[in-house]
């Protein structure tokens, strides 16, 4: 009788102790999530036709190797008018920089003592001297048409004796010509010089003297202030549209941002990529997370907190993790959450970084995280 108490009482306290467990203590901790990683999105800022496609989905890609190649249109074209123009105007700022050369400077003066002496002569008005001499010429114009016109008489009655040719005639009559056209010329000088220098001719001498002189006085001084920095400014303007136009040629060329795999590729050779949009996936290597949700009731969790993940996949194995992120905000508990009564909970988002298992864990796996770890090994 009295062994079966004992067996009595001892079944009824593990039946208490098996109540009060499951009452204060889950059977297990843990909570359903996905596992997830950066998936950063490439695309290239100009857009245009795809020349070559050097990846496939799949691929491992490192920093900065080109994944596709877009077509360059007349951008070469426009780069090279581009660079011309850089050249010219880098030139013309150096030149403004260093000032005139000394030979430059001396044939400005040159130049202006030369238009100077060109108007003094023409307010001075011409020498008698020079007059004689007109006079003097015009004579001998004269003279020379009077011997033309005896001449062209002479031969015409020797060609009335037949005694001259058709081409005599024509020669004397050619000389007689000569002479009439060389003594209006030699008139017309000597008009001129008895007439004086008109004013009108004076008057734009001495503009043209005085822009020789500014000129030279000018280029005696070197070049203004205000002039060194408007070339400087247009030289710095044309450097600004040769790396404008070789940063475009530069986008031609998608390249990986960062070391992963190409998760997705949208695009073939000869499609018209737009300016902006992504147009293939890379999966980035490193940083991977479970995005996990807690409900109110174990909201205990902090971060920095260490967890375990497990996945269907290595059933044997557990991943240490932390907890990295925890929302502030609730939410009603996804769909992905496998019973109904626990989708009309509240929730809050949280984010558990692995910290191994990268090689071996891949986004989109379901996973479970043990706010416990201990609880994995069971």
């Amino acid at each position: 009788m009295f062994p079966r108490i004992i067996i009595a009482l001892l079944a009824v306290a593990a039946l208490a102790g098996l109540v009060f467990y499951s009452q204060w203590r889950p059977v297990d901790d843990r909570i359903s999530g996905i596992v997830e990683a950066d998936e950063i999105r490439v695309g290239s800022r100009v857009g245009g036709r795809v020349q070559a496609v050097h990846v496939e989905e799949g691929d491992r890609v490192a920093p900065c190797d080109v994944l596709l190649q877009l077509e360059p249109f007349d951008l070469q074209a426009q780069l090279a008018q581009a660079q011309a123009e850089l050249a010219a105007r880098q030139a013309e700022f150096a030149k403004y920089k260093a000032g005139l050369r000394p030979e430059e400077v001396s044939q400005a003066k040159a130049r202006s003592q030369q238009l100077q002496a060109k108007l003094d002569q023409l307010i001075a008005g011409p020498r008698p001297q020079e007059i004689d001499v007109a006079k003097a010429q015009l004579n001998v114009a004269q003279a020379q048409l009077r011997f033309a016109e005896e001449s062209l008489a002479r031969v015409r009655q020797a060609r009335e004796a037949r005694a001259a040719t058709p081409q005599d005639l024509d020669q004397a009559v050619a000389a007689l010509q000569a002479a009439q056209g060389e003594v209006a010329a030699r008139q017309e000088e000597l008009s001129l010089l008895q007439a004086g220098t008109r004013e009108e001719e004076i008057r734009a001498a001495r503009a043209a003297a005085a822009e020789a002189q500014l000129a030279a006085e000018l280029a005696e001084q070197g070049f203004r202030e205000e002039d060194i920095a408007s070339a400087q400014a247009a030289a710095d303007a044309a450097e600004a549209s040769v790396a404008a136009l070789q940063a475009r040629i530069e986008e031609l060329q998608v390249r990986a941002p960062v070391a992963g795999v190409i998760e997705s590729l949208d695009i073939r050779k000869g499609d018209m990529a737009s300016a902006g949009a992504p147009v293939l996936a890379i999966l980035a290597d490193g940083r991977m997370w479970v995005r996990a949700y807690v409900p109110e009731t174990r909201l205990n969790v902090k971060t920095g907190q260490q967890v375990a993940i497990t996945v269907d996949s290595y059933p044997q194995e557990r991943f240490a993790a932390e907890i990295t992120y925890i929302s502030r905000q609730a939410e009603f508990t996804p769909s992905n959450v496998q019973t109904p009564e626990e989708r009309v909970k509240q929730v809050f988002r949280i984010k558990a970084t692995l910290a191994e298992g990268r090689d071996k864990l891949r986004p989109g796996m379901p996973a479970d995280v043990w706010l416990t770890p201990e609880d994995a090994q069971r």
